[in-house]
């Protein structure tokens, strides 16, 4: 006769997968005790009638509906029927290890070189689905332990699904090293992506009996180290990573020389730059001074113009200035008629002559009734008279300065000298006076020609200076 039992709790510990309720007979009022994270499938007659969640239950009809009217109320009797309860581990079993039993070949694509490899790691395992678990993998056993630490059962979670984890990997690894385009020698660095892919192809096979795998870990991909062809394709690996790094240094020290080359031919663009925005300045410079130039040369134009419209408009020119300068001459001359001579006729017309020779303005009818006449008078004046370095007309030598343009006489010069127009000095040749530092030689705005200091007109394109 079977254990009868008041209380049915689950009484195994976190390693147990499934685990079966010793009493198989029960009164209809026993209490059953379902803890957090587990689940307890009720048995009767060997059909699975109800799934009970975490609580406290009292198995009754109200609470087992399909048992029916077929219980023993009476309590402290014993039920006719064979009764069985097992509780499920719902808790996510952490660091399951799973690993392949044998290498499998694979064919490395870049180098064609076969090696062999193998792959290990670790999952987490977790019950999606109770009723099928129990039906499908546990049957009438006791119970089954997530490893081969269980307390006695005949099989582990483990060795029932290392097979299936075995085959998948090893039919799976090699074909997603190739699909993914793995390089074999960095491949860990491409864990998770094999983990993701591994996972997808064993999980079918887990969720067919009730389990899920919530993560799955490869951990190591275990390559032959004494394998020829591996040490070969490390070697042919090594020479293509060193060609490598030695066409980018050539690459980086190009680069860099293409950059130099770059920036030498800005900086000299610059310079060029520079010298040609100072050539502009200096050319706009220059025109500026022309454009000076001209205007001061159109201002003395227009200066003139002024000067003798003025002139006019008071009724005389530079001719009634002349006559009224030999008039005057006349005059004193005809005063001191009475002074030189001795009081004679001639001598009355001698001091008239000397008086008009001391003017300057005689005519040249007069000059030449005097000439020779006296001493010293008319005849000298007429060797000593000198071309006005302004207009160029005649300037007796007695005067200072010339009656046409009233420019200053020049004084006599050597054939190296020339005398100053500004302060009169006499000079060595050259572009301005070294005792003054007026310029010596009047350069024409328009034509650029060097004339003759106080020339009013240039004597090459007639420009007025």
């Amino acid at each position: 006769m079977a254990q009868i039992a008041d209380v049915i709790k689950y009484e195994g510990d976190n390693s147990t997968f499934i685990w079966k309720h010793p009493c198989e007979d029960f009164n209809s009022m026993t209490q059953l005790i379902v803890h957090e994270s587990q689940e307890a499938v009720f048995f009767m007659n060997g059909e699975a009638l109800d799934l009970f969640g975490p609580g406290r239950y009292t198995l009754e009809t109200q609470n087992v509906p399909k048992i029916g009217k077929l219980l023993n109320r009476t309590t402290g009797g014993e039920t006719p029927f064979h009764c069985e309860v097992y509780f499920i581990n719902k808790t996510v079993q952490m660091a399951v290890k799973w690993g392949t039993d044998s290498k499998v070949r694979f064919t490395e694509p870049a180098y064609g070189l076969p090696i062999e490899i193998g792959a290990c790691g670790e999952m987490n395992v977790a019950v999606s689905d109770s009723r099928k678990l129990l039906i499908k993998l546990v049957g009438t056993m006791n119970g089954i332990a997530w490893g081969d630490s269980g307390r006695g059962f005949t099989k582990s979670l483990t060795d029932s699904f290392r097979p299936l984890i075995s085959t998948a990997v090893k039919a799976n690894l090699a074909r997603c090293i190739k699909d993914e385009g793995i390089d074999i020698l960095n491949i860990d660095s491409y864990l998770p992506q094999l983990s993701e892919v591994l996972k997808q192809s064993i999980l079918p096979g887990f969720e067919e009996y009730g389990v899920t795998i919530p993560q799955f870990y490869v951990t190591t991909v275990m390559l032959t180290e004494n394998d020829p062809n591996f040490k070969r394709m490390k070697e042919i690996h090594t020479v293509a990573l060193q060609t490598g790094l030695i066409g980018a240094e050539k690459a980086v020290k190009t680069a860099m020389a293409q950059s130099e080359a770059e920036i030498t031919a800005a900086e000299r663009a610059a310079v060029l730059e520079r010298e040609k925005t100072e050539t502009e300045r200096l050319k706009r410079e220059a025109e500026r001074e022309i454009i000076r130039a001209q205007a001061g040369a159109e201002a003395a134009k227009i200066s003139g113009f002024a000067e003798a419209e003025v002139m006019r408009a008071k009724g005389y020119t530079e001719k009634d200035v002349m006559q009224a300068e030999v008039q005057k001459a006349y005059a004193e001359g005809i005063g001191n008629m009475h002074i030189s001579g001795g009081g004679g006729v001639a001598g009355d017309v001698i001091g008239l002559g000397v008086g008009m020779a001391a003017a300057g303005a005689v005519s040249s009818q007069l000059g030449g009734m005097f000439k020779g006449a006296i001493p010293g008078t008319a005849a000298d004046a007429a060797s000593d008279t000198a071309a006005c370095p302004a207009c160029g007309a005649s300037i007796p030598a007695n005067a200072k300065f010339c009656p046409e343009c009233g420019a200053k006489k020049a004084q006599p010069a050597g054939a190296d000298t020339v005398v100053c127009p500004e302060c009169g000095k006499t000079v060595a040749k050259g572009k301005f006076c070294p005792e003054c530092g007026h310029r010596l030689l009047t350069v024409c705005p328009d034509c650029g020609k060097e004339t003759a200091p106080g020339a009013k007109f240039c004597p090459e394109c007639g420009q007025k200076l």
